[in-house]
């Protein structure tokens, strides 16, 4: 039968609320979904599997990197994408970002209403080129009224990326898909890569601060296990 528990069964979408959380008329919180897989490619895998379901039309939305929805001609280019448009955002250079003050006309487009079938990542960036919008922050603004999200697995595991997504978990509902690579992300994300020629180069520098006794204490425990990996 119909769906009658969720904003689809009425096709409007849902009001926007601050705190990503949506509320039933007599108060109760309605939860997200909150969809994790291992890779972005599992992600498109996902959506075109939710198209051939009855909760196709599902507010949703796809947190990803901007290695995959930046189109800033310059930024996308880059090496360092989310320094760049740290700047741009920023204008440290007198110079902003044209995409980011679109991101309203990719938001509101009617392709991505709730009214509309599940989406993946390529037709977001397809739009967000046509609509000269940046697909990086649409997606991140449709959470507020989705109420499903996909992402891979880091966005809900990485506290600093969750800070930094504005991702709240509690009271939600998360699925994890493939969960036995839980454990790998999770040492990934509490895990740090250091070359041998950076210990060195930080040693020297801690000999230098010991040497002319600036907070001696401090550095000397640091120079220590800096030798001792060396």
């Amino acid at each position: 039968g119909p769906c009658t528990e969720c904003s689809c069964s009425s096709g409007k979408e849902a009001d926007k609320d601050p705190s990503h959380t949506k509320k039933k008329e007599n108060g109760d919180c309605i939860p997200k979904i909150f969809f994790g897989t291992r890779t972005h490619k599992q992600i498109a895998q996902i959506s075109r599997e939710l198209k051939r379901t009855a909760y196709s039309s599902v507010p949703m939305t796809i947190l990803s990197s901007r290695d995959y929805t930046c189109i800033h001609p310059v930024v996308s280019n880059s090496s360092n994408r989310n320094e760049m448009c740290v700047e741009l955002l920023e204008g440290k250079h007198g110079k902003s970002c044209s995409y980011y003050h679109g991101v309203h006309k990719l938001t509101e487009h009617h392709a991505l209403q709730p009214v509309c079938q599940a989406w993946d990542i390529e037709d977001l960036v397809s739009l967000g080129r046509k609509l000269r919008a940046c697909p990086y922050f649409a997606a991140r603004e449709l959470m507020a009224g989705a109420d499903i999200v996909f992402c891979p697995y880091n966005y809900l595991l990485d506290p600093q990326i969750r800070d930094s997504m504005d991702i709240k978990l509690k009271g939600q509902v998360v699925i994890l898909d493939e969960a036995h690579n839980i454990e790998d992300c999770a040492r990934e994300s509490v895990s740090y890569g250091v070359t041998e020629s950076q210990l060195r180069a930080a040693r020297e520098e801690l000999d230098v601060m010991i040497n002319n006794s600036i907070r001696q204490k401090h550095h000397e425990p640091l120079r220590a296990v800096c030798c001792s990996l060396i």
